[in-house]
């Protein structure tokens, strides 16, 4: 059964800041000596600002190759939550870690802001958890005060809560198992430094990870897997039957679904060809059967490649429609007279 996790009750508690340097290029790192001060007004704000990066993210949880006791973020976070009088103390050490685990010379310096949190409601029971935050932008805004009777234009630089450039969430769910992790890295692709080496994070292989996996995997083979010269409605068609799948039923069957989605034996075997190839990022092939999460599968039917795009000009988009009844209302061909391929749509009016 996937989790539902929601952050409606959420409370921000208590926040650390930092400045972490790269120590490579000497930069140093600075952490607060105290809990950063905030009021009533400002709290709503800030668990908002602390937690929207992290809605609909895939699953993570720590991972150590001998025993989680040595995991060091997996060991803060869990003495934060069975001693919260501690924050500022392990906030530190985050920070701390993090500078120390920023070796490679691309990564920048930023601002770094560790919160505590209570009320994240998983599967409808309170949680804590822990929100780290890193910008490494500073973004001008405008501010209008009023001063000595008049107004002044003032120009700042600052966080933009909606451009933060790396984050994790770690919440008090499932402390055998790594914790339940969230985590994002806009700029990091070059070094997988915050994932790997900072939180030291793997993806949770549940029926969500394996739902987008094989959902990705099926969008793929009907883009890169097909025969060269097949129309590209018909690798529409593919596509489509294979989301439409995962849309009607619950639980999910790789043999099942052969047969019932690809059927020619010419597509099955190019799919099976594929699918030995295919793996996940951890290099292990992935998983046959699983509880299908609707909403995952969904959102990968907008990876679908659904526009023919014609050297004339002419674009043409499929659609759900259009993929059950292709082989009625469309017709290929090549005009000796024109020396051109067409296409033609049957269609009763004009939408």
């Amino acid at each position: 059964m996937s989790l539902v996790v929601n952050f409606n009750k959420a409370t921000l508690e208590a926040l650390s800041l930092a400045k972490v340097g790269n120590q490579q290029r000497g930069e140093a790192l600075k952490t607060s000596k105290e809990l950063c001060k905030f009021d009533g007004a400002d709290k709503d704000m800030l668990t908002l600002a602390f937690l929207k990066p992290f809605r609909n993210l895939e699953r993570y949880r720590f991972q150590h190759k001998s025993s989680l006791d040595l995991h060091e973020m997996h060991s803060y976070a869990g003495t934060i939550f069975e001693q919260d009088d501690r924050f500022l103390t392990y906030s530190r050490k985050i920070a701390r870690h993090l500078y120390e685990s920023s070796k490679h010379p691309n990564i920048k310096a930023g601002d770094l802001c560790v919160a505590y949190l209570k009320g994240i409601q998983v599967d409808g029971t309170p949680c804590q958890a822990i929100s780290i935050v890193k910008s490494e932008t500073h973004l001008p805004f405008l501010e209008i005060s009023d001063q000595e009777g008049d107004l002044r234009l003032t120009t700042h630089n600052g966080i933009y809560p909606e451009k933060i450039d790396k984050g994790c969430l770690i919440i008090n769910h499932d402390k055998q198992g790594g914790y339940l992790v969230y985590t994002f890295d806009k700029g990091g692709a070059d070094t997988n430094f915050w994932v790997r080496d900072f939180l030291g994070a793997k993806a949770r292989k549940d029926d969500d990870f394996k739902t987008k996996k094989y959902a990705e995997m099926c969008v793929s083979f009907a883009d890169e897997g097909l025969p060269d010269e097949m129309p590209k409605e018909d690798r529409y068609r593919v596509a489509n039957d294979a989301m439409q799948y995962f849309a009607d039923k619950e639980e999910f069957n790789s043999d099942h679904f052969q047969e019932e989605v690809l059927r020619e034996p010419e597509i099955k075997e190019k799919f099976k060809q594929f699918k030995e190839n295919y793996k996940d990022e951890d290099g292990e092939p992935i998983s046959e059967e699983f509880q299908i999460n609707q909403k995952v599968a969904k959102k990968m039917s907008s990876k679908i490649k659904s526009v023919l795009k014609l050297d004339t000009g002419v674009v043409m988009r499929f659609t759900p429609d259009f993929a059950e009844r292709s082989e009625e209302i469309m017709e290929r061909g090549f005009d000796e007279k024109m020396g051109m391929k067409y296409v033609k749509v049957y269609f009763n009016e004009e939408m």
